[in-house]
């Protein structure tokens, strides 16, 4: 087991280098001078060049790349054009956009894996039809469209729940979970109809097995049949969509937290790029695809848990 977590975390470290490479590389094809920016319009070009250099923006992209590499592994994330450290921007707007994520897994996780589970287990039962349903309506309807559309009914017309902010979990719990639930759904419906589609998938090829036909023939109840016998099996691809998903929730927590005018690291990546301000985007995103590795590190480690053959290989 250990030669297996050794082997997953060397892998790890690659996927990480290119990333850093991507993000910085893509970041100068964006039309723009953080320069240009910062200085202001009616700045003078003997001005503009003075601040490229104090910005380090006249050395060749190979130096400014080692530069900021050097940084992130000593722990510095750098610094904006404001003079503000990112760390210190990524602690306010952080804890913001890593609850809305987490309430949108939990949610997704405890609709999408019951329902898919019920329907795989009773196919083309009333279970079967309310999960096609609800997929057929979560995946067609765009996350932001959603947040919309809640907004509308529940906070505008029936005035239920607030309709923009944010309040802090450990501050007032209660207020905080009013202001989550819409964002949550409107971010985790998608993913709980995945995960749903294959929770159902899988469970129903499980059923057709040999083994489980032996369990039925021995007696064992059908919940037994189901949770002892298919339910681990049935989760091995479940918990690698599951981990692939962390991407397209962070992306999408980007968008609702515009929608829900949520302060968090949407706005702090949208206000960066819209001030040509290359350091926080790029430490924001590769603090992004880190967490997005590890949450895929632990899935990795997950499946040696649930199939022990998958430690061998």
């Amino acid at each position: 087991m250990v030669a297996f977590v050794v082997r997953r975390l060397l892998q790890g470290v690659p996927v990480l280098l290119l990333a850093s490479i991507a993000v910085f590389l893509v970041l100068r094809l964006v039309p723009g001078d953080p320069a240009t920016s910062l200085a202001g319009p009616d700045a003078t070009p003997q001005r503009v060049e003075e601040i490229r250099g104090q910005l380090g923006l006249n050395d060749s992209l190979p130096v400014q790349y080692v530069r900021w590499l050097g940084q992130l592994l000593r722990g510095d994330l750098g610094t904006s054009i404001r003079g503000i450290e990112v760390s210190r921007l990524l602690k306010d707007s952080m804890p913001s956009t890593l609850e809305l994520a987490v309430a949108a897994y939990i949610f997704a996780l405890m609709l999408g894996i019951p329902l898919g589970v019920m329907a795989g287990a009773h196919p083309r039962t009333g279970w079967d039809w309310t999960l096609s349903g609800f997929t057929l309506i979560s995946i067609g309807i765009p996350s932001f469209l959603t947040g919309i559309l809640l907004l509308w009914l529940f906070g505008v017309q029936l005035s239920w729940l607030p309709t923009s902010g944010r309040v802090s979990f450990f501050s007032n719990p209660g207020q905080s979970l009013e202001h989550l639930l819409l964002p949550a759904y409107a971010l985790g419906a998608n993913l709980a109809a995945v995960l749903g589609r294959y929770t159902r998938t899988s469970v129903a090829e499980i059923m057709g097995q040999d083994y489980i036909r032996t369990a039925r023939a021995k007696g064992l109840a059908g919940r037994q049949v189901v949770v002892s016998h298919a339910l681990r099996n049935a989760l091995v691809p479940v918990v690698t969509i599951t981990a692939l998903q962390v991407g397209a929730v962070l992306a999408g927590a980007v968008v609702v937290e515009q929608v829900f005018t949520r302060p968090g690291m949407g706005r702090l990546v949208v206000e960066a790029i819209q001030n040509r301000d290359y350091v926080v985007v790029q430490s924001t995103l590769v603090v992004l695809v880190t967490i997005f590795v590890v949450v895929n590190l632990s899935a990795d480690l997950a499946y040696g848990f649930l199939d022990p053959r998958i430690r061998r290989r």
